[in-house]
């Protein structure tokens, strides 16, 4: 129920379903009563920017028959602008009856953001990593080890080879197997090239909403993977996946950033 993507909202669903919630009682109450397993619901803070209403409705969530809820600490209006409200994801934690776990969700980054929020709020159960984990996979290994990974350009690009391998595995390695598997590592590559090597950055950790600046890596491949160009990330596709067919053009699907100039060049 957090979707705010106009073609969902616009059905009746995701975030649409916040402004309804006899909706969401129907939807949760007879999800939890066929299934066997637990039912967890994922929110925003609300539909509109400035009338957050998930604290009203947190008990009631609990008693629908929920065991979970994510709370995403941003309004549908707001989509990705501005910082996440952990105040507010706080205050619903601390409305929440014992049965019910909350989760908290938004710009989680690092270590340090999700032990800052474990620290502030007791009552959350955990926090929801999300576009942090498509910018940068390993921060999962940073959390557990509790640690900021200077990784290196050698090491991310083994990450990109894992994923092609899997995708050829999944997909097949016939052409159509082949540029299905390109098309979601370019999707992707549009995110990682937001992370800026830990060893280059003048503050640690690098935030989720800082707009990484224009920088040389400290090796021509890091450099490359920082590129928002697309025909830089189709490049990286070519050292995976073999050469692109004639007339190939990307443009990410996604736009939570700006794309101004040419996509592919």
């Amino acid at each position: 129920m957090g979707c705010p993507i106009d073609i969902v909202v616009n059905k009746g669903a995701g975030s649409c379903l916040l402004t309804k919630p006899m909706r969401m009682k129907s939807i949760i109450e007879v999800a939890s009563g066929i299934v066997e397993t637990p039912i967890t619901v994922k929110v925003r803070t609300g539909y509109f920017e400035g009338k957050n209403r998930i604290d009203s409705l947190i008990s009631d969530i609990g008693s629908w028959g929920a065991t979970a809820v994510t709370i995403h600490g941003r309004s549908r209006q707001q989509r990705y602008s501005k910082l996440a409200d952990w105040d507010y994801i706080y205050q619903c934690a601390g409305k929440a009856s014992d049965a019910l776990q909350v989760l908290g969700n938004g710009d989680v980054f690092s270590y340090v953001d999700w032990n800052k929020h474990k620290a502030d709020c007791p009552e959350l159960s955990t926090c929801m990593i999300a576009r942090g984990a498509l910018i940068k996979p390993w921060i999962f290994t940073e959390l557990k080890e509790q640690r900021h990974w200077d990784i290196t350009s050698g090491e991310r690009l083994n990450i990109l080879k894992d994923f092609a391998r899997f995708g050829l595995e999944h997909w097949g390695s016939d052409m159509k197997g082949v540029e299905t598997t390109r098309h979601f590592l370019l999707e992707w590559l549009s995110y990682t090239c937001r992370y800026v090597p830990v060893g280059l950055l003048d503050i640690i950790p690098q935030r989720l909403n800082w707009r990484p600046p224009s920088y040389y890596g400290r090796d021509d491949l890091e450099t490359l993977m920082a590129s928002d160009s697309a025909a830089d990330w189709i490049r990286i596709s070519e050292m995976l996946l073999g050469k692109v067919p004639a007339g190939f053009t990307f443009a990410p699907k996604h736009k939570s950033n700006a794309y101004e100039r040419p996509e592919n060049g």
